[in-house]
């Protein structure tokens, strides 16, 4: 279980949040809500280990995750707003060496499949248009289903109908396994019925 414990946050002098406290079960999907400038990407940082809050702790199954480190950096995914991938490599060699880094050992037809679920064009990646980058960055969950918690950032920025619905078929087979899943979205989607929402607002 993911616990956050009396988070604040300070950015630039600014109070993003404080207090904050909450906890993500197995199979739970959250929803982090709130208007720009609000905090949103700022805890999905603090809750993968990218950002370290101001106060307060984040514990993954009871633990600090500042003890656990890359044992817990292989517990999960994290997709940031950007799509960071390398302009010069396809998204093949990008999702390869996306796996490598998180210690996934994926088949190239593993990756190959992945990549074909989404969509994605044989080609360098500064020719891929916002919603092929988008996918191409998401094909990463179909070879982390193994992988108990997901945090996403904007995961259905870019994408057309299809691609939504898609991703939203992916999130809601990995929630059925027993995953658990934080995300953020200005785009209304069939699962933010059955997410539970954690309101942030501009301080």
């Amino acid at each position: 279980m993911l616990e956050a414990a009396g988070l604040d946050c300070e950015r630039s002098g600014r109070t993003l949040f404080r207090d904050l406290s909450f906890g993500v079960a197995p199979g739970a999907l959250v929803r982090i809500a709130g208007p720009n400038g609000s905090g949103k990407t700022s805890l999905l940082r603090i809750l993968c280990g990218l950002l370290a809050p101001t106060q307060g702790e984040v514990r993954w199954r009871g633990t600090p995750i500042r003890r656990l480190a890359e044992e817990y950096s292989r517990e999960l995914v994290y997709l940031g707003h950007a799509s960071a991938l390398k302009d010069d490599l396809t998204p093949y060699e990008n999702l390869d060496i996306g796996c490598r880094l998180a210690g996934l050992q994926a088949p190239r037809e593993a990756l190959a499949e992945a990549l074909s679920g989404f969509a994605v064009p044989d080609l360098p990646v500064r020719k891929l248009s916002q919603g092929q980058r988008r996918r191409a960055a998401l094909a990463r969950l179909l070879l982390s289903e193994r992988v108990p918690l997901w945090l996403l950032d904007e995961p259905f920025a870019a994408l057309d109908a299809a691609a939504a619905s898609h991703t939203e078929q992916v999130i809601g087979r990995h929630l059925k396994a027993g995953g658990s899943v934080v995300y953020t979205t200005h785009q209304p989607a069939a699962l933010d019925s059955s997410a539970r929402v954690i309101e942030l607002a501009v301080n």
